[in-house]
């Protein structure tokens, strides 16, 4: 058995065991938001105030993790924020009360944050490594490990399981993974220089915006989908599970195409097509009026928002003006700002007025990734430097 895992610890494995992992403990938590709801008599906007929580962390840790991936490593630091954040799932539901959770909640959005930049770097070394588009097979992964933990919490529900039980297995066995696949040899490429925070700049910061206004999107479904499902429409808690569930799926099938509709049509038109998908997407979630209509909408912006991300980590990555590992981080920093930081927004907006009107507001920012898509086009040969 050792043998064949060796012989089976390439690169590009071990790079999705890691997207694996964070998409799964993330798909696990965003599933079980209506038990923690429910446990501490949450309203919608103390339900936002906790998520700040989690965005406060992310932001917090970005510039390190894009710092420490240029001068450690991103490969090193990717293995050792992936376990930290096993850890710290598996012991969220043990909070017994707010406070706790949100400190808790802190430290969750530092190692997811810190691992998205760290990973999405290493992800970038392996692509060069390969020498062919692999980006949005990363992202597919990640979303498909979303879509995976998401839908254990539909059946930990359904069984009855609470997220006591729940976390700690899932933490478990996704850190297995890590460990079996994920552990090679590789010689992460090490940078000196650069900020400890640095926003893009130039092109770079158009493609923020993109990346700002599709993460604005996937927080919302992750965070919010089940409660839509549970408050608008009337879904039961299983059925609310599986929102973000379908979300996630849809991004899977249609990023595993992404790197070939990129060749294709362009990363600017691809790019358009996406904006508007999206946008239609949550504009049917809202007037539909049914269960079976909502879970409709959510799939198609899963697969308008599917290849935004690996589209605007790649530029970024490739930028040759910033290192790659601060160069993500800085597009980080504004797209999973608007990740974490979005949805508690949504959440005070519901408070003032309802869900439905704060799910809108997705609506407009997906429409606005058409016109900056232009950003998307690469960097010019000249502006390029390998680490």
């Amino acid at each position: 058995m050792p043998d064949i895992l060796r012989a089976r610890r390439t690169p590009w494995l071990a790079v999705a065991a890691v997207f694996f992992l964070n998409g799964g403990l993330f798909g696990a938590w965003a599933s079980r938001i209506p038990v923690f709801v429910e446990r501490f008599d949450l309203t919608a906007d103390r339900l936002g105030l906790l998520l700040l929580c989690m965005a406060f962390g992310s932001i917090l840790c970005f510039p390190l993790a894009g710092r420490m991936a240029d001068r450690r490593g991103a490969a090193p630091l990717s293995l050792r924020l992936a376990l930290f954040s096993a850890v710290v799932v598996a012991l969220l539901p043990f909070a017994p009360a707010v406070p706790l959770l949100a400190v808790g909640m802190v430290f969750f959005g530092a190692a997811q944050g810190g691992m998205d930049v760290a990973m999405n770097a290493w992800a970038a070394e392996v692509e060069r490594h390969m020498g062919r588009p692999v980006m949005s097979s990363f992202h597919a992964v990640f979303s498909l490990g979303a879509g995976i933990g998401a839908g254990s919490g539909a059946l930990a529900a359904s069984a009855g399981l609470s997220p006591a039980l729940h976390f700690p297995l899932v933490s478990l066995v996704l850190s297995g993974l890590v460990l079996a696949f994920a552990t090679i040899s590789w010689a992460s490429a090490r940078v000196e220089g650069g900020s400890v925070f640095a926003l893009p700049r130039g092109a770079l910061a158009l493609v923020g915006l993109i990346a700002l206004a599709s993460a604005l999107g996937e927080g919302a479904m992750a965070d919010w989908s089940a409660v839509f499902l549970a408050t608008v429409v009337g879904a039961s808690e299983a059925q609310a599970a599986l929102g973000y569930a379908v979300f996630s799926a849809a991004m899977v099938l249609a990023r595993l195409a992404g790197d070939q509709v990129v060749r294709r049509l362009g990363p600017v038109t691809s790019a358009r097509i996406s904006g508007l998908l999206a946008a239609g997407g949550a504009l049917t979630a809202l007037l539909g009026g049914s269960f079976g209509v909502a879970l409709a909408g959510f799939g198609l912006m899963g697969v308008g928002y599917a290849i935004v991300f690996p589209l605007a980590f790649s530029r970024a990555a490739n930028d040759g003006e910033i290192p790659p590992g601060s160069a993500i981080a800085s597009v980080a920093t504004l797209a999973y700002g608007g990740m974490l930081v979005g949805p508690p927004a949504i959440g005070f907006i519901a408070a003032m007025t309802s869900l439905t009107h704060a799910f809108g507001l997705i609506a407009v920012l997906a429409l606005a990734i058409v016109p900056l898509a232009t950003s998307l086009r690469p960097a010019p040969r000249r502006a390029r430097q390998e680490p």
